[in-house]
């Protein structure tokens, strides 16, 4: 422990259980820890979030710092949200914020402005270093897992990167919480998108920001109108609950015109296809072939599926071994290794 008392280690302090027990940890670890939490907002919730980062540094005995991120968190994260749904697509802001946020602002700020050794956050996920080259692998507890949401970071960014959490279940965490009496030990889990607080929604937030747009909902195949709804932006490929039309069999959303205002309505079995195309590919490291076959997830919450993979400059062409549901552009397209499914890279479906 002692080569690690003259190493610091700036924790993403977010005021919850995860970045809480990290920093705890780390510093059972023996490393100097320092908590960071960026203001993403200018709202009343995200100056909770400021306030709770600030309790758990108090009771741990530790540095807390403010970075003001809310400019490039606009930029970067609504902007693109917005922008992503106006143009009938389906935005994953988790990864974008951890690009330019959390491995962003965030990141930088730590090692360039803090001087730290290490930046650390309460991800699940498996850092290893093997032969020079750094690698995700899946964390301990696979309902938690989160390389998913990682595929964005590269070799500068794992090599100085600190994942304790990686081999402990949520429920130890959360214990662990309880047992040094943290001051999140009883707040829940957070909410997936942070900008949209409850009682808002994400359908209340699109309309509010787009208005009422009255289009047609068409059939996939036969081009017949079946109804009218109020905004394309308020679907997403492979939607079924909320579409509102009396039918003879299950309609499930297939494929969305925004230009045209256009939903298009279909079977289950309209929804599934073999192929995709992933563009802005991001790679985590060099692999040995630009061919293999690999496990793909074009989908957080969703079991892995064994594909054909052929890298290309800055895209990829996935062939499914059997067909998947619910390809989403906008969505996230990740590739995992065959073997061992440590991450290889991912970009953005493309429509």
């Amino acid at each position: 422990m002692s080569e690690l008392r003259n190493k610091t280690v700036v924790v993403a302090m977010s005021g919850g259980v995860d970045s809480s027990v990290t920093a705890l940890l780390l510093q059972q670890q023996g490393y100097e820890v320092v908590g960071l939490t960026g203001k993403m907002v200018n709202t009343d919730a995200a100056d909770l979030v400021v306030e709770n980062a600030k309790k758990v540094c108090e009771k741990l005995g530790i540095k807390h710092f403010i970075c003001d991120v809310t400019e490039k968190f606009s930029k970067e994260v609504i902007e693109y949200f917005e922008n992503e749904y106006a143009s009938g697509r389906t935005p994953n802001p988790c990864i974008a914020c951890n690009k330019f946020i959390k491995w962003g602002e965030l990141f930088d700020y730590a090692i360039n402005d803090l001087n730290a050794d290490y930046f650390a956050t309460g991800h699940y996920a498996d850092i290893r270093c093997e032969n020079g080259v750094y690698k995700l692998y899946p964390a301990k507890d696979e309902h938690k897992d989160q390389l998913y949401f990682l595929y964005r970071l590269g070799q500068k960014q794992l090599s100085k990167t600190l994942f304790p959490l990686y081999h402990y279940k949520k429920e130890e965490v959360r214990q662990l919480a309880y047992d040094y009496d943290l001051p999140p030990k009883s707040s829940k889990e957070s909410q997936d998108i942070c900008f949209i607080q409850k009682p808002m929604t994400t359908k209340k937030y699109l309309v509010d920001k787009f208005g009422v747009k009255k289009g047609d909902f068409i059939d996939i195949l036969t081009g017949k109108k079946w109804g009218e709804h109020q905004g394309f932006y308020q679907y997403t490929i492979g939607q079924r609950k909320g579409i509102g039309i009396a039918a003879p069999y299950p309609l499930y959303v297939i494929d969305i015109d925004a230009q045209n205002n256009i939903v298009y309505v279909g079977r289950e079995e309209d929804n599934y296809k073999t192929n995709l195309v992933i563009k802005d590919l991001n790679l985590t490291y060099v692999p040995e072939a630009i061919e293999f076959d690999a496990w793909v997830k074009i989908r957080y919450n969703m079991d892995y599926k064994k594909a054909h993979v052929r890298i290309f400059e800055n895209f990829a062409n996935i062939d499914f071994v059997e067909p998947v549901n619910s390809i989403t552009a906008g969505q996230a397209g990740v590739i995992y290794d065959i073997n061992d499914r440590h991450l290889i890279g991912g970009g953005f479906v493309s429509k």
